[in-house]
């Protein structure tokens, strides 16, 4: 369990993992998946919202393996509707599903169950089949875009989160070229990138000599990182004029600061507001959006 002092709460649900990735080398992230009980999360969740949680962030190292080694079958969905019945939980956020197995029967649930925000973590790692064959990712661009495109079809306004690995071993000019495409033509809604680093005892250290120079590495962020941010910049002016549901986590000395159901709380965007009014740390309130840069937001409560 990881919890914060707050009105956010993190609910992992299972431990471990039983892929083979190029660049992991988390201790206690090896191995099969073992699922926590839907019994103890549903209590664990009672608890949270006894204790003043309000969101609830689903977290594991892939969520789409929920429930195959204790009932059989994949039950994330039903986790979710489970999550969504305990009275004084309002946000429920999903971190982390990768594309390859995917669960396509939680898609329904966007529309579904008011609770759950319309924000996905799907840590893609990179684009060209290159790449994503070199780290064993068992998915292809082809299934990547059908996936993104599914998602997007079937929740209209959906924000999508992601990570992408530069400079994994074999990475060519080329193969960089086609993610900078990739991330043009998708346009994410919130996106990170960070470089290969070697690191002993991983699969990548193992099998592939680190062949991409560390200055070529922090270069290809950077320029990842630019044209993501000319795109963040374009999402957001077009929330000006928008209203919409706040949850404020702080005050500083200009404003409350709060977030949409669109960002997760300490890696996204922020919603500034003017301190107009009193507002109440954790409580949520209607907001106009008045103006945006980057990757935050200006609102007044209306």
């Amino acid at each position: 369990k990881i919890t914060t002092p707050s009105h956010f709460a993190y609910l992992k649900i299972s431990e471990g993992c039983n892929r083979v990735c190029a660049f992991c080398a988390i201790p206690g992230m090896t191995g099969k998946h073992v699922s926590k009980s839907m019994e103890d999360l549903v209590k664990e969740a009672k608890y949270l919202a006894k204790s003043g949680v309000k969101e609830i962030l689903l977290i594991a190292q892939d969520l789409s393996y929920y429930g195959i080694d204790l009932y059989g079958k994949g039950l994330f969905a039903e986790l979710i509707q489970k999550i969504a019945e305990v009275d004084g939980i309002e946000w429920i956020r999903l971190h982390y599903l990768y594309p390859t197995k995917f669960q396509m029967d939680i898609l329904p649930l966007f529309k579904t169950v008011p609770k759950l925000c319309k924000y996905i973590d799907i840590p893609l790692q990179h684009s060209s089949n290159n790449v994503l064959k070199h780290m064993l990712r068992h998915v292809t661009t082809e299934e990547t875009e059908a996936l993104i495109q599914k998602i997007k079809e079937v929740v209209p306004g959906i924000a999508i989160r992601t990570t992408m690995l530069i400079g994994h071993p074999g990475e060519t000019e080329e193969d960089f070229e086609q993610l900078k495409s990739f991330v043009q033509k998708h346009r994410f809604d919130r996106l990170g990138a960070f470089s290969y680093s070697h690191e002993e005892g991983t699969y990548g250290y193992q099998k592939y000599s680190d062949d991409v120079p560390e200055d070529i590495k922090q270069a290809r962020v950077e320029e990842l990182m630019g044209i993501q941010q000319i795109v963040s910049s374009q999402l957001n002016a077009a929330r000006v004029g928008q209203t919409l549901k706040v949850i404020i986590d702080r005050e500083d000395d200009e404003f409350y600061v709060g977030r949409t159901e669109f960002d997760s709380p300490e890696v996204d965007g922020e919603v500034l507001i003017i301190k107009e009014v009193s507002l109440k740390k954790g409580q949520f309130y209607q907001v106009e959006v008045t103006g945006a840069e980057e990757f935050d937001l200006y609102g007044k409560v209306v």
